[in-house]
């Protein structure tokens, strides 16, 4: 046996084989444990996206515009996993930006807080107000961002590479600041005539609608494009067997 003493001898070989077979299979309990609870978080996020986008349609406040880039960018998305960014492997692809990331939690957590949420309060609270123009302007944008979300959650799963996974945001990120564009140029527009609603729902409208536009220009413009994009492109093409191959 070994204390620290001197080297391990031959007898206790098969010892320590077993307690390396324990501590492995210990390991590989923790790592396939720990994406299962976040595979059903995201399953849930689905979920409730799915029900935003199931509510905001039966409502008829949705245009056929809008469909229509939901059903395309699908279509689409599954189009070039096929054709110009397959998967090299069977296992799901390691996030960019590490499943830990504290900042990029928090940093989601407001994007959610501010992009969707509020939204949906303010919706709610234009139907018991009366505030058709309000909600009609900002029910586009929670229905697309619902439906990246929905989208974010297919392309995470393992048929799809690290591109694809760029894909979902960056493009419904880049329609969705039309959207908002639209819904603050109504709240603005509020300003110089009457409507039903109150004037702190002028001023919540405003705010949000704001806040919205500085949020999603910054995440695009500040992290999508210049951080995230070249991050997991990298990744991916490091992963390639070319690239293996090469080193």
């Amino acid at each position: 046996m070994s204390g620290g003493v001197g080297p391990v001898s031959e007898i206790s070989a098969p010892k320590d084989e077993e307690n390396e077979a324990i501590m492995k299979e210990k390991q590989e309990h923790k790592v396939f444990n720990k994406p299962q609870r976040s595979n059903n978080f995201s399953h849930l996020q689905q979920l409730n996206a799915l029900v935003v986008i199931i509510v905001l349609s039966a409502s008829g406040m949705v245009s056929i515009q809008d469909f229509a880039f939901v059903v395309f960018t699908l279509f689409y998305m599954y189009f070039i996993s096929k054709v110009v960014f397959p998967t090299y492997s069977s296992a799901a692809d390691a996030p960019v930006f590490g499943e830990k990331n504290r900042i990029l939690g928090l940093y989601v957590f407001i994007g959610a807080m501010i992009g969707l949420f509020l939204p949906i309060a303010y919706i709610f609270e234009g139907i018991l107000e009366g505030d058709k123009e309000g909600i009609q302007a900002a029910v586009p944008h929670v229905f697309l961002l619902a439906s990246q979300v929905f989208m974010e959650g297919v392309a995470f799963s393992d048929r799809f590479s690290l591109p694809i996974r760029v894909f979902v945001p960056v493009v419904y990120n880049s329609a969705r600041i039309f959207t908002i564009m639209d819904w603050l140029r109504t709240e603005i527009s509020k300003g110089h005539r009457e409507f039903s609603g109150s004037e702190r729902r002028l001023f919540v409208g405003r705010a949000l609608a704001m806040a919205n536009m500085a949020f999603w220009c910054f995440n695009l413009f500040g992290f999508l494009l210049p951080f995230y994009l070249p991050k997991a492109f990298k990744a991916y093409y490091a992963s390639s067997p070319e690239m293996k191959k090469a080193a």
